[in-house]
């Protein structure tokens, strides 16, 4: 009798999700077939399944709150957002449809009199943030998806201690899962102590309300990095040694940093105080300083940009549509890297139809990918993309982590967005697209170090790839839209 009820219960709720399923408009009609098919194929694990991670939600609650904290702030400081005049005068015109975007998107549009220069190293990043931390006079703001207990996360916290015992205002916030053994430790409690305020976003103190009503899985991938709101560090690298020791057979994680002053750092600055006054609602607003030079002179080497950022909040499809528009714009070269590639296939018919109108399109990933799951997607799109002439290389010296796309020589993007539906759909974003020939030059030479350090794959390769092995990747394919 009681095996009859519960399957009676089950079979109800099978029919529910399903008819969900098929009701949802924010859904691509692949993910939807995927779905279907792990809830009838796999039925009992298929409910539980959807019902941890199916929706993609905080809650009503939690997103009307977001958005007025985001509203509340772009009218506090205007200008902050930067302005449609100056992409007209510092933009190409060919280049300007994926900022205009970026801007409708997010808010945040075109800046300028910013400069930047490419760390050349992890240590070199490690060195510079430090000193600057050391000669911050006002406040520190960082947010970080992984903070691990290392050599980095050690010498970024003991400069925060030392920061906060000067009277510099610092606050930390890291995301409760990536950054879990942090919270937990000796050391994040050493900062607490010092002064230094700290926050989680998206916290797991509550695991079960989590799974119940939200997932668990929606995360805060940002890495921000802002110093007296006028210096700040932009790129892909957590707070983290390369050795990265809680996966340390695929190190060295290799990533890109930029150390930018100007009114972009303001952007970010604002991007962390609505990460910030989610979990703390009752920090003034004038708590968080801007730079008052957000329109100097221009010196010789400025550059434009904006910040463009991404969330389960934001409005569904944002970012595969920016890096539509983006990479339709590419005239002759576009060249990407980015450690994680299950996008949606609207991204890769982009990619195969840049490539044969006859822009030189190269894409690099790692040759040793910490997901399989991941690698084997990865792999499925990889005769499409070389048929139509798409060159792809795979990193050897560790797991390239940087996420990077350069367009023309003109255009750059680089940031913490993997080119994954994880990133376009569950993941707080945060990344910065500019123009500017020299610094996309350093970026394009970085991405040609990585070419250098590469293998590159052939069409003859795939197509002599095991039978086994193409019917493994394209089945893990099939399950990409719902990863």
């Amino acid at each position: 009798m009681l095996v009859d009820i519960l399957l009676t219960i089950h079979f109800i709720l099978l029919v529910l999700i399903s008819l969900r399923v098929l009701a949802r408009h924010d859904l691509t009609a692949p993910a939807r077939l995927a779905w279907l098919v792990i809830l009838f194929l796999l039925p009992y694990f298929g409910v539980l399944v959807y019902w941890m991670f199916g929706e993609v939600h905080l809650g009503r609650n939690f997103t009307r709150e977001r958005q007025k904290i985001i509203d509340k702030l772009h009218r506090h400081r205007p200008e902050v957002l930067g302005s449609d005049m100056a992409l007209l005068h510092a933009v190409k015109p060919e280049y300007r449809a994926a900022f205009a975007y970026s801007a409708k998107a997010t808010g945040f549009q075109t800046t300028v009199g910013n400069r930047a220069e490419l760390m050349a190293d992890a240590n070199e990043t490690r060195t510079c943030m430090i000193d600057d931390f050391d000669a911050a006079t006002n406040h520190i703001h960082v947010l970080y998806y992984i903070w691990l207990v290392d050599g980095m996360g050690t010498a970024t916290a003991e400069a925060l201690i030392r920061a906060a015992k000067r009277g510099v205002t610092c606050r930390a916030m890291v995301d409760g899962m990536g950054s879990r053994k942090m919270v937990g430790s000796k050391l994040w409690q050493e900062m607490k102590d010092a002064g230094v305020q700290l926050s989680v976003a998206l916290p797991l103190t509550n695991i079960i309300k989590v799974m119940l009503f939200s997932r668990i899985d929606l995360r805060n991938h940002r890495k921000i990095t802002v110093i007296d709101g006028k210096v700040g560090y932009f790129g892909s690298r957590n707070c983290a040694d390369p050795e990265f020791r809680v996966k340390p057979k695929y190190a060295p994680w290799v990533d890109i940093m930029l150390r930018i002053e100007g009114p972009i750092v303001a952007q970010n600055q604002m991007l962390f105080a609505s990460d910030w006054l989610n979990e703390n609602p009752n920090t003034p607003l004038d708590s968080f300083p801007y730079s008052t030079d957000l329109q100097p002179n221009l010196p010789p080497n400025d550059f434009a940009a904006q910040v463009f950022s991404d969330g389960p909040t934001q409005r569904h499809g944002n970012t595969p549509q920016f890096l539509g528009a983006l990479i339709s714009q590419a005239q002759h070269t576009l060249i990407i890297s980015t450690p994680y590639f299950v996008p949606d296939y609207s991204l890769v018919s982009i990619l195969c139809a840049t490539a044969y109108r006859g822009v030189a399109v190269t894409m690099v990933f790692p040759k040793k990918n910490d997901s399989f799951i991941v690698s084997a997607t990865s792999h499925s799109y990889y005769w499409e993309l070389l048929e139509a002439g798409v060159k792809i290389y795979e990193y050897k010296p560790g797991l390239l982590h940087a996420k990077t796309l350069t367009v023309d020589g003109e255009i750059s993007l680089i940031g913490s967005t993997n080119l994954d539906l994880r990133s376009f759909h569950l993941n707080y974003e945060n990344n910065i697209v500019f123009s500017d020939n020299k610094l996309t030059a350093d970026i394009m030479e970085r991405q040609y170090q990585y070419i250098a350090d590469s293998d590159e794959v052939t069409l003859e390769e795939v197509n002599n790839w095991p039978l086994p092995y193409r019917i493994w990747n394209n089945i893990v394919a099939t399950m990409g839209p719902i990863l």
